[in-house]
């Protein structure tokens, strides 16, 4: 199993300490640095600045949204960016959430699992440098009737096949993930509940396309925070925020992706009300409703050794590459916390 390092979003005003936490994980061997993006800074920004002053780690779109691009004109990021950084980019995806979509792009939400299927065909065909035509209920090109034609991508990336990730909670998604990605991107992965919420769908995916789990890049983020046992509760409630954030604020009350995923898991009484109370505006207490199990599952903490033993869990579940979010108030704190991850995975075997 790998690692990998989830520098979130840019612009909450760690910047410069992002960019030193991606240089320590290319340093110590990380294997790939994401970044995200939702209304804020844009991830391709961000990447080409993190490739720039890091020369072995891969730079990875986590994500960038669909409803804010044309496919051609993610090809053309990828194919950019693959190029710059020699080699090193891995192309996620995501269709993002209804209020994003429709409040900030002006895309309507409907749809997802088609227009995404539509959306690879065209980036994948894009990037492999034919000549740009296609026929979908979501998308024409070049649109009938006028003076487009099919054109060919002029940049050459440096790799014939970019590898491509979706970001999947869903079974339908996670099945169509399987079955049209390299990589599936995860967030709030229990290893305790990952066949069921998840491997199956995707293995689903895999069988419908012919192929097996054998490349296929399960990869989620998890937070970590290095302590010591006796005081994994008071690690843990430092991510109650966080928890209560995806599980009760992030979608509506009826299309809520991580609500419905902590149901899943069996916490279908708690997600109910850490989902009512941040609905009405009582965030702290959504956070105090979220359970300690949940979060202890969904995240690293502890000493070396205890994170290690949870490394094993999910490598014995079938993640193939872990993203470390490491916690810390001080850029000292988060590059300790990625040395411990380095120091776990070779603790338990994995690396």
């Amino acid at each position: 199993m790998q690692l990998g390092i989830n520098l979130g979003y840019w612009g909450a005003g760690m910047d410069a300490d992002n960019l030193e936490v991606a240089k320590e994980a290319d340093r110590l061997g990380y294997a790939v640095c994401w970044a995200a993006e939702a209304y804020g800074s844009d991830a391709a920004t961000v990447l080409s600045w993190v490739a720039a002053h890091t020369e072995r780690i891969d730079v990875g779109s986590a994500i960038f949204q669909i409803p804010a691009r044309q496919p051609a004109m993610t090809a053309m990021t990828a194919a950019t960016l693959d190029s710059l950084s020699g080699g090193r980019f891995r192309l996620g995806l995501g269709v993002s959430g209804p209020q994003v979509s429709e409040g900030w792009y002006g895309v309507k939400f409907d749809k997802p699992l088609a227009r995404t299927r539509e959306y690879v065909e065209i980036v994948r065909k894009a990037m492999s440098r034919e000549r740009l035509s296609y026929e979908g209920a979501h998308w024409t090109l070049p649109l009938p009737g006028g003076p487009g034609k099919p054109i060919k991508l002029t940049v050459h990336p440096t790799r014939e096949h970019i590898p491509l990730y979706i970001a999947a909670i869903g079974p339908k998604n996670l099945e169509q993930t399987g079955e049209i990605a390299d990589g599936a991107l995860l967030i709030f992965p229990s290893a305790e509940h990952l066949e069921e919420t998840t491997i199956k769908y995707l293995r689903a995916g895999r069988e419908k396309a012919g192929k097996t789990m054998e490349g296929f890049d399960v990869h989620p983020t998890l937070p970590l925070a290095v302590g010591e046992d006796k005081d994994v509760t008071a690690l843990a409630d430092a991510f109650r925020p966080y928890t209560a954030l995806y599980v009760g604020g992030m979608g509506s009350a009826k299309q809520n992706f991580y609500n419905q995923l902590a149901q899943r898991m069996g916490f279908e009484a708690a997600a109910a009300e850490v989902q009512e109370k941040y609905l009405a505006g009582d965030k702290q207490g959504a956070a105090a409703a979220v359970p300690h199990e949940l979060i202890d599952q969904t995240t690293l903490l502890g000493s070396v050794d205890r994170i290690a033993d949870r490394m094993k869990e999910y490598a014995a579940a079938g993640v193939t590459t872990l993203s470390l979010n490491p916690a810390g108030f001080t850029l000292e704190e988060r590059i300790a916390s990625l040395r411990a991850g380095t120091e776990a995975l070779e603790r338990a075997g994995l690396a």
